[in-house]
């Protein structure tokens, strides 16, 4: 069992406790995100265990703050670009149903690709979620595409490539940031540093604190670490770098400091923590700041309840869509392959 906690920084607590110019229109729009999130991915994860999600699932549950505050800071036509596994709360914030969500998930014709992807590979193109790629760091690359492409049509859109803090050791990232920083190309680049690359704590194998924030300036662009389990700090962070970007300002890297609060997949069971970390983490999760921080705004917790309520309902209705719904159907192996809808090859 790796003890090895010197480097592991825990998140700290409130951060965005200062940012009390958001209306609460705004951060009950955040809240909802973070809770659609956790009770979607909670339901997978039974699913699985009913042998309904066929392979292996990786659960972003306790990095909900990431995807609201992004997916709030974002328009409908920007792009993301997420990596393959920890993908469905960014797609659900970024406005893709549930139904497509855990259709996919359990292989059925509802789902976001027809069945065909699993939970490895979400992709919802009216939403802006381009595609996840189960490659690590293969988003970052063809990211700079989509962003290049943005910037030489002129449309203003904004592009956001989505990653694990050990994804940061890999030559993708540099070879990444290092064009869209040359280029000054619309993309952000945004770490979810949950502390552990599979299961291996990160200080262990990379030489800096932080693996994204603290290689920034090689490329000229500023070092920012944030509170990943803030949703208010996620959201002020990525307005800022959505209008930089935006304005032909150039890329920024983010550095989200939070933790997955299950094991990498459903084959981790987590030995590697250390004695009460798990219990120490669960104690700053995303959904406990930020219930906590609206109570104390005096939002009253009737509302939360609501809020809690329909989303369970939410949850329910696309359960029992999915499963009604067919698997996936033979012939639609042959369809979509390229960009014509077809299978057949062109030179």
């Amino acid at each position: 069992m790796n003890t090895n906690k010197s480097k592991q920084t825990m998140v700290p607590v409130g951060a965005g406790k200062s940012g009390d110019d958001f209306p609460i229109a705004t951060r009950l729009a955040l809240y909802r995100s973070q809770i659609d999130a956790r009770y979607c991915e909670k339901r997978a994860y039974d699913l699985f265990l009913q042998n309904l999600v066929k392979g292996t699932t990786h659960l972003a549950l306790g990095q909900e703050a990431v995807s609201a505050g992004l997916g709030l800071a974002l328009n409908k036509d920007d792009y993301v670009y997420l990596y393959g596994g920890r993908c469905h709360h960014h797609a659900l914030a970024k406005g893709a149903s549930m139904t497509g969500v855990l259709g996919e998930l359990m292989g059925r014709q509802c789902g976001l690709m027809g069945g065909k992807g699993g939970s490895m590979h979400l992709s919802s193109v009216e939403h802006g979620v381009m595609a996840s790629y189960a490659i690590l760091g293969a988003q970052l690359t063809i990211a700079c595409g989509a962003a290049w492409s943005s910037q030489y049509r002129g449309t203003k859109q904004v592009t956001v490539a989505s990653f694990g803090d050990g994804t940061t050791n890999i030559g993708a990232f540099h070879e990444s940031v290092n064009l869209a920083a040359t280029w000054k190309l619309p993309v952000i680049f945004l770490c979810e540093n949950n502390i552990y690359g599979e299961y291996t704590l990160t200080s262990t194998v990379t030489p800096v604190e932080h693996p994204a924030a603290d290689r920034a300036s090689a490329y000229g662009l500023e070092r920012i670490v944030i509170d990943g389990n803030d949703a208010d700090v996620v959201y002020r962070t990525m307005q800022k770098a959505v209008a930089k970007a935006r304005a032909g300002d150039g890329p920024s890297i983010i550095e989200c400091m939070t933790y997955r609060l299950t094991g990498h997949s459903r084959a981790d069971p987590g030995h590697y923590r250390p004695a009460g970390e798990l219990e120490e983490r669960k104690k700053i999760e995303p959904l406990v700041i930020y219930r906590k921080r609206l109570l104390d705004l005096g939002v009253a917790e009737t509302t939360l309840l609501e809020i809690e309520a329909e989303s369970m309902a939410e949850v329910e209705r696309a359960t029992k869509e999915a499963i009604a719904s067919p698997p996936a159907a033979v012939e639609s192996a042959f369809k979509d392959v390229w960009s014509d809808g077809g299978i057949a090859w062109r030179n």
